[in-house]
């Protein structure tokens, strides 16, 4: 890798690069390179916790894990949450425009599932018994209000659950001229994932989704240091459409392999 230059822009290795063109099929690529045979491997939930797609934002996110979820055989079940705006008593709010909302660190609206679908907790239920906001899990059955989940990770891996629909609120209470309250299951789907929520986390294959490669500082670190090993990384730095007039400045492999960061080379000597 060569040195950051003075905007802290460092190019990357080739070798865990996924080249770019500007279509809609980068995405895709980069989703068969971490999740190969998925259709195979569905059932497993060793398969489907042990890799994971990360990106700075949650729409990005939830871009890609409605590819993914639709890509999953069996039937789709869907939750709906119930929403108020709690210091709102004369009902200014409409329960349309409080569906439509999704603040960072809640579930949506519309909780779209299917058997074996890797899911992540939002919130700590119960840690002694594994239950902790980060916990992973994958669905295992659907109930009217209870969602059957068997624990993936940590001391409590093969632990069957039941989780049950909880009231969330965002953890800015400033983020609305109101308090805003959800009623849904503490979870989302998790075969991508905010890099944010991945902190702490060891996902031995790590795709990593980057639309804009601009990030806070040490961000990429925590993206890279989730995998186990350098060949289980693949970046795919997204670029946009090249127009024909630049081509030239398009194609040009340093431009589109710089992410800003500045903290991460040693993730790179492993």
């Amino acid at each position: 890798t060569e040195e950051a230059d003075d905007q802290g822009n460092i190019l990357l290795p080739d070798d865990i690069c996924l080249p770019s063109t500007g279509e809609v099929d980068d995405l895709e690529k980069l989703i068969d390179h971490v999740f190969p045979s998925l259709d195979d491997n569905m059932a497993d939930s060793s398969y489907m916790t042990s890799r994971a797609i990360l990106s700075t934002t949650n729409d990005n996110v939830d871009k890609i894990n409605i590819r993914m979820i639709e890509r999953f055989h069996g039937d789709e079940v869907i939750y709906h949450s119930f929403d108020s705006a709690e210091d709102d008593p004369y009902g200014y709010y409409a329960p349309e425009f409080l569906n439509g909302l999704t603040p960072n660190g809640l579930p949506p609206h519309a909780l779209k599932l299917k058997l074996n679908c890797p899911v992540i907790l939002l919130r700590n239920i119960d840690p002694a018994n594994g239950l902790c906001n980060g916990t992973r899990l994958v669905v295992r059955g659907f109930e009217r209000n209870t969602i059957d989940a068997e624990i993936v990770i940590g001391q409590h891996a093969g632990r069957r659950v039941f989780l049950p629909r909880i009231p969330l609120c965002p953890s800015d209470n400033d983020m609305f001229p109101f308090k805003f309250k959800r009623k849904q299951f503490p979870i989302r789907l998790s075969f991508a994932m905010t890099i944010n929520k991945a902190q702490g986390q060891t996902i031995p294959i790590v795709g990593v989704y980057l639309p804009n490669p601009v990030f806070s500082h040490g961000q990429l670190y925590v993206a890279l240091s989730r995998a186990t090993a350098k060949r289980n990384i693949k970046i795919l730095i997204q670029k946009e459409k090249p127009k024909e007039k630049s081509n030239k400045q398009h194609n040009n492999p340093k431009k589109r392999k710089r992410p800003t960061n500045i903290v991460y080379k040693e993730v790179l000597t492993g």
